[in-house]
Parts: C-alpha cells; sequence; structure tokens
C-alpha cells in the first residue's frame, strides 16, 4: 500500500507507517536543511517545493497522505495566530491536495494549541472542510507515551477515511508500561559537546552523539529542566538551546516564582541532551543518521518529527481496517 508524505522533514511519520507496511513513494518539503537527512534514510528522492507549487496530477496514485502541517501558528508557546499566518494557510493547501487526489485516507498532526479556545472554531472549519470533500474524521489529543515513547508528548492527531470505507478511524488504545530514560539512553556513553559556533563535529563513532554548547535564558532557567532517569523525558523541543537537561544531573532548585538554579558544585552534569538521545527519545533507531552542519538543525528536525513508534501504532491500524475494506470489496 503506497501512501504520500507532506511537511515531511526527517521523516518521522514516514518511518512509522513504512515500519507499519506502507511504501512510501512521495515525499515533500521545501527545508533545505532537512533533504539530505530524509533522502539518505528514506532512499526516495524528496519534492522540494512549496506544498502550493505541487500539482495534484504530480503526486502519484496512492491509498493514503500523512502529513504535520507546521504547527508555530497554532502553538500556545508561540504568537498563536493561527490561520492568520502564512503558515497557518498551509493546512488549507494540504486539504485542497487531498481533496483533489481522493485518497482512501488522510492524518494530520499538530500540537494541542490547535484545540485552544482561539484556535478550535478554525479547526472545527477544517473537520468540516474534510467532511464536506468526502470523509469521515476522528481527531484525537494523544500522549506519545502511551505507544512506547520516553517522553510525555501530547500532540492532535486528525485521520479521515474517505466515505466510501464505510467507517470512521478508531484510536489504538496502547496501555503498555512507559518507558524510562534510562531504558531509552542509559547505555550510551558520555555525548561530545558541539565544536567551536555549535557546529556538527563530523563523523563521530555513534551518529549525533554531541550536544549545544552555550548558556541558559532565564526562560529556560524559570522551570525545572531534568527528569530523572526512572522519568519520561520532557517533550523534544524543534530547537536545541530548549533541549531538557540530561538526567544525570540533579533537579533544579527553586529559588523563587519562575527562578530557579543549578545544584551549585553538581554544575558540570547540567549539560543539555545530545542529538542522538533526542532522537532515542522520539524513537528513531541508531541506524538513522542526521546530516547537519549546525547541530541546531539537528535538533530542529528531531523535535518537528513525529514520534516513530506512535506513527507505527496509528499505521498498524489504520492498515488493517483497509486490508479489510479491500477484502470485501472483493465479495
Amino acid at each position: 500500500m503506497e501512501i504520500a508524505s507532506f511537511f515531511s522533514g526527517a521523516g518521522g511519520l514516514d518511518l512509522g507507517f513504512t515500519n507499519g507496511g506502507f511504501k512510501l513513494v512521495f515525499a515533500n518539503d521545501n527545508w533545505k536543511e532537512c533533504w539530505e537527512t530524509f533522502e539518505k534514510n528514506h532512499k526516495i528522492k524528496m519534492d522540494k517545493r512549496s506544498i502550493r507549487d505541487i500539482k495534484p496530477e504530480e503526486i502519484p496514485e496512492v491509498v493514503g497522505f500523512v502529513g504535520g502541517p507546521p504547527c508555530q501558528s497554532w502553538s500556545l508557546a508561540g504568537a498563536m495566530k493561527g490561520i492568520n499566518d502564512p503558515r497557518g494557510k498551509l493546512f488549507w493547501d494540504y486539504v485542497t491536495l487531498i481533496e483533489k487526489k481522493q485518497p482512501l485516507f488522510f492524518l494530520a498532526e499538530n500540537v494541542p494549541g490547535i484545540l485552544s479556545p482561539k484556535h478550535k472554531p478554525e479547526f472545527m472549519k477544517l473537520i468540516k472542510r474534510f467532511w464536506d470533500i468526502g470523509y469521515s474524521v476522528s481527531f484525537m489529543l494523544m500522549d506519545a507515551r502511551y505507544y512506547g515513547v520516553p517522553q510525555e508528548r501530547k500532540r492532535v492527531i486528525v485521520v479521515g477515511y474517505h466515505k466510501k470505507l464505510g467507517k470512521k478511524f478508531e484510536f489504538p488504545m496502547n496501555k503498555g508500561k512507559w518507558i524510562t530514560l534510562k531504558e531509552a539512553i542509559g547505555d550510551l556513553p558520555e555525548a561530545k559537546p558541539a565544536s567551536e559556533k555549535n557546529k556538527s563535529n563530523g563523523n563521530l563513532k555513534i551518529p549525533n552523539h554531541e550536544y549545544m554548547n552555550g548558556g541558559f535564558s532565564s526562560i529556560y532557567m524559570s522551570r525545572n529542566r531534568v527528569r530523572g532517569w526512572n522519568e519520561q523525558s520532557f517533550t523534544i523541543q524543534a530547537g536545541g538551546r530548549h533541549a531538557p537537561i540530561h538526567p544525570k544531573a540533579p533537579k533544579m532548585k527553586l529559588l523563587g516564582k519562575n527562578k530557579m538554579i543549578f545544584i551549585s558544585g553538581k554544575e558540570n552534569l547540567y549539560r543539555r541532551l545530545s542529538v542522538r538521545e533526542c532522537a532515542r527519545i522520539q524513537t528513531f533507531p541508531d541506524d538513522f543518521k542526521f546530516y547537519y552542519n549546525s547541530v541546531a538543525d539537528g535538533y530542529k528536525m528531531i523535535g518537528n518529527a513525529v514520534p516513530v513508534k506512535l506513527a507505527e501504532a496509528i499505521a498498524k491500524k489504520i492498515k488493517e481496517d483497509l486490508i479489510y475494506y479491500f477484502n470485501n470489496k472483493k465479495k
């Protein structure tokens, strides 16, 4: 079963779907820093244009579309411009291609802020639009740590089934045990600091096992940024400056409202998680190598990705439903 991917980035969503039994035949992203990583790991050429420049007839005939339209416009941590931001409008461009191609299913992923009181009316317009163009839609605020991802990560997942399937998608309920940081990254040796100006060290024995140097902002220091070995990570963000602290460090000490400090005498233990550690927490396998000159781009690719194991759980359920549809269609 072949699928097309949009806003692909490094391809965490894509890897989850290929692990779940789908074949990726088309991928698109106009962010040049992700191209080499995507093409070398997924072994297909990426369409490098803006989604607005893609004509429906240029997309192969596939059973499904998957993609995570840019989320900054909808983020509670950002300006929350939503559909008034050009990036927010890209969601509607994704809808237009789905309308023209009519795949059997689509998936869209976004941040929890899209369900905030400010943005939910616009979000519900999107849901209605999907219905109008032929899809029964399910959406859910999912927490990745229930699906084998060692991280507290909440994201809105939208899945639409073409009405000809005769059913709606039902989200898989995985109540497996939470994976800890110890289980996820405890076997890795000490990481290497990035080179001067936070550039990559190049080929390392463990690919991408390097971390960003530099100070921590007052915003960063306003909260504890350390999770222990027996806990799950904080959400892996798209910016290296805000990467969580490695669990070897003690929890930060509260000095006053919105002000925390590192424990005196232990300052040398407080380093950011490495790019590879973040990748593991996002459930990328170790043989998935990230290519970049600036380590910031490594963190960005990983933080923007859908955790591989979360994507895989969703993909397996979709494939199961499609197999049932195709088998009954033949009767």
